[in-house]
């Protein structure tokens, strides 16, 4: 997975949690060079974001954001799901109201 170590994975690794909110993991099934390249493009694209925020223009920001969500749609965290399994995506829901609440309770001290 891309995201920092820091923050708990779900046992079955399609989200990793932040102040008790799951965020969907990219697909492990990219190569490692893919996801790289993707990953590099997220952050070209959130860095226009930036500059467009602090410029001040609203044509260049919205093109930015349109950047950052086809990355992230190609990474696999947005967009369909990676898995096939006919699980419901249930990113962004609070951990503590899905079917990984036992396991989120679980982590005691340690979650986010």
């Amino acid at each position: 997975m891309t995201q920092p170590l820091r923050y708990p994975t779900t046992p079955n690794g399609r989200y990793f949690v932040v102040r008790g909110r799951l965020w969907r993991c990219s697909n492990p099934a990219l190569s490692a060079e893919a996801r790289d390249e993707l990953v590099h493009d997220l952050m070209s694209a959130r860095r226009a974001v930036r500059t467009a925020l602090a410029a001040e223009n609203t044509d260049a920001l919205a093109a930015a954001r349109r950047s950052v969500d086809k990355a992230k749609l190609r990474l696999g965290e947005r967009g369909p799901v990676w898995w096939t399994d006919g699980s419901p995506d249930l990113n962004r829901h609070m951990a503590r109201t899905t079917p990984y609440a036992d396991w989120f309770a679980s982590l005691g001290e340690t979650r986010e």
